[in-house]
Formats: structure tokens, C-alpha cells, sequence
């Protein structure tokens, strides 16, 4: 077996030896048990979440590429990662001087960001976000509400760009702007969620997303439903599969009644059965989210969810035919998912994982073997 075929587990072990720890000593500078340390490098439990790679890499001080079998880092093509210190020194400015954009004016570049990030353009949503940030923050005084979405904006596509740390720092930010307004906290709630399960925090992430839901109720069915959903897969994530299920039920009611959605949240009928899926993936039943995924995407709610939710929905559909060993079964949705949104697959780290696993098979699955070399992992 060579360096590249061998399982990601077996090399976070052997870099482990290397470092000289324990597995009790390496699980607790992760802030991991024991247990989840053994069964990650025995293959056990599936280690497919990159910012947790991330962690690992660091702890370990080693580069993330180098646990996923790759000597080198991606090609500037790859992701745009360049436009990152932008968004982060937009972030760090505290003051709106120099904003000079109307009310109007700002409220039309929002909606142009959310329907480029929504079709999952991320290298040109990257590029918009310092100005939007600065201009935002001009307008706070008169409209709280678009710094609130440009700061979720700002959350997710980082999360996507694997730099959830900051991502997290984004959504904070939009839950502090949006004060006493239940509907505009509790959307941005949902984004701090989605930093915080894609930071391995689980727990705060179901803490935070049950106590917002709790208070938009009235205010907002849409948002409301999101983070139903939302908690439904920190729940999953926690291991509390009963609690999870019971979280998407309460949100497939919200869907059945709910109307517009001015938050865009994506929240509906559709946004319910990814999350079922998605939710049996993430609490270790691969099988059933796998014949929940055959089941969704007949539907005609699913077809209706914008491209980067679809997108990234079935990156983590190609997850659970990976799981299940249906290495052409993953082949097929991440190509699906590579026609419905490039960038979701070219550009976020998590789907390069599971590409990575998936073009290590002797031969590659058909067509995976092209977004191999499209996202950087061979030449």
C-alpha cells in the first residue's frame, strides 16, 4: 500500500507515534476522549470533516494535505483563499468612515451577494464582501438589518472556505447587530450554528440554536424551521439520535405551514428531508441516509433549493455512499454536485476530502477522476 492509498486514520496514528503521544495524551489536547481517538485511526469512525482535520494537523504540526495524502498544497485555482485577509481586515475595522453609499443603494448590493453566494459563487462573493462589510456598516444607523446579512453572508461563505473560526466571529457579530429584533437574531443564529458544528462544538451549537428558535417563534416560521434543523444536526452530532429526529419532526411541522421567507433562510419541505438525510449521516447510520437521499431527490422541494444548498447537500450525500462503500454511488452525486455548483466542490476543503477519498480507488470512479485534477489532487 502506498502513502497515498493508506486510510487517513492509519497516518494520523503513525504521526501521532512520531510525535511521541499517547492516545490519552493526543485525545486530550484535542479536547477528545480516548475512545473517538482509537476508533478515528482504526477506521471506525470516519474522519471527513476538514476543519476537525484541521485540529488534528495542528495538534499533530503537521499540514492538513499531508494527513489526506498529498505532499503539496492545492493550486491557487483551487479555492479562493487569497481573498480571506480582505474579509479579515474588513472585520477588523470598528468604524464606518468613509461609507458613502445610500440606504438603497447598499440594500441592492446585499441582495446581489446573496444570490451570488446562493448560486454558489464563492470566489466573486469573496471579492464583494470587504466593500459590502464597509458600506454595511454605514448604513447601521438607519438599517441594522443589512449589516446583519452581510455579516451572515460574510459567516457562511467562510465557513464553506473551511476558516470557521472566523466564520464564527462573522456570525457573533450579526447576532450583536441584530439586538432585540427576534427574527433578524434569530437568523443570525442560524449561521453561528453552522460555525459551530463546522468547529466540532456540537454541543454550544444545539445550545444556541434551541434557545433562538425558542424566542423567534412568533416572529418568524422560516427561521424558526432553520434552526430546528440546525439543532436537529448538532443533536446528530452529539449522538443524541433520539433527540434529533424528534428536532427534524418539529421542524417538518413548522414547513408545512410556513409562507415567504424574507431571511432566506432556504427553509421548507426540502430544507426537511436534506436534514433527515444529513442528520442519519452525521449520527453514524450511513445506510439510511443514503436510502433517504434516493428518496429526497425525486422530490420536487429539493429541486427548488437554491444551487449552493443542493451543492453542498450532496457533498455530504457523497459522505454516505462513502461511508457505505458505494465508491460509485459518491462518484455520481459529487459529479451531480460539481454540474449544480463548481465552487462547492472545487473550492470548500470538505469536498476535497471526500474527492480525495473517493479518486484513491484503483480504477476512479467515472468522472472523478477529472475533478481530481480540477480541485488541484493530481496533475
Amino acid at each position: 500500500m502506498t502513502s497515498a492509498d493508506e486510510p487517513i486514520g492509519r497516518r494520523v496514528a503513525r504521526w501521532r507515534a512520531r510525535r511521541r503521544m499517547t492516545q490519552q495524551m493526543f485525545a486530550d489536547r484535542l479536547g477528545r476522549s480516548k475512545s473517538w481517538v482509537d476508533k478515528t485511526e482504526r477506521g471506525v469512525r470516519p474522519l471527513d470533516r476538514y476543519p476537525v482535520i484541521q485540529e488534528i494537523a495542528r495538534v499533530l504540526r503537521v499540514d492538513p494535505m499531508v494527513l489526506l495524502g498529498e505532499h503539496r498544497p492545492p493550486p491557487a485555482a483551487a479555492g479562493p483563499v487569497d481573498g480571506v485577509d480582505g474579509i479579515r481586515a474588513a472585520l477588523a475595522r470598528y468604524d464606518d468612515h468613509g461609507a458613502t453609499a445610500s440606504v438603497a443603494e447598499t440594500g441592492r448590493h446585499v441582495a446581489h451577494a446573496w444570490l451570488t453566494y446562493e448560486h454558489g459563487h464563492y470566489a466573486q462573493v469573496v471579492r464583494l464582501l470587504p466593500r459590502l462589510l464597509h458600506a454595511a456598516q454605514g448604513a447601521r444607523g438607519q438599517d441594522p438589518g443589512l449589516l446583519v446579512q452581510a455579516y451572515r453572508i460574510t459567516s457562511s461563505v467562510l465557513v464553506k472556505l473551511g476558516e470557521a473560526d472566523l466564520g464564527w466571529l462573522a456570525a457573533d457579530r450579526a447576532v450583536a447587530v441584530a439586538g432585540g429584533d427576534a427574527a433578524l437574531a434569530g437568523a443570525a443564529t442560524v449561521a453561528v450554528g453552522q460555525a459551530l458544528r463546522a468547529l466540532g462544538r456540537d454541543r454550544l451549537a444545539l445550545v444556541a440554536t434551541l434557545a433562538a428558535a425558542r424566542r423567534v417563534a412568533p416572529a418568524s416560521e422560516a427561521v424558526q424551521g432553520t434552526l430546528l434543523i440546525q439543532a436537529a444536526l448538532a443533536a446528530a452530532g452529539c449522538g443524541d439520535a433520539g433527540r434529533s429526529e424528534e428536532l427534524v419532526e418539529r421542524a417538518a411541522r413548522v414547513a408545512a405551514r410556513v409562507g415567504d421567507d424574507p431571511h432566506r433562510t432556504g427553509f421548507g419541505s426540502g430544507a426537511v428531508e436534506a436534514a433527515r438525510v444529513v442528520a442519519a449521516l452525521e449520527r453514524g447510520d450511513a445506510g439510511e441516509a443514503v436510502r433517504r437521499h434516493e428518496q429526497a431527490v425525486r422530490r420536487e422541494a429539493w429541486r427548488r433549493l437554491p444551487a449552493e444548498y443542493r451543492a453542498a447537500y450532496l457533498v455530504d450525500a457523497a459522505r454516505a455512499y462513502l461511508q457505505v462503500g458505494d465508491l460509485c454511488g459518491a462518484a455520481r452525486v459529487l459529479v451531480d454536485a460539481d454540474a449544480v455548483a463548481p465552487a462547492e466542490v472545487r473550492c470548500r476543503p470538505l469536498a476535497r476530502t471526500v474527492v480525495a477519498e473517493v479518486a484513491r480507488a484503483h480504477p476512479s470512479p467515472a468522472g472523478v477522476a477529472r475533478l481530481a485534477t480540477l480541485v488541484g489532487l493530481t496533475r
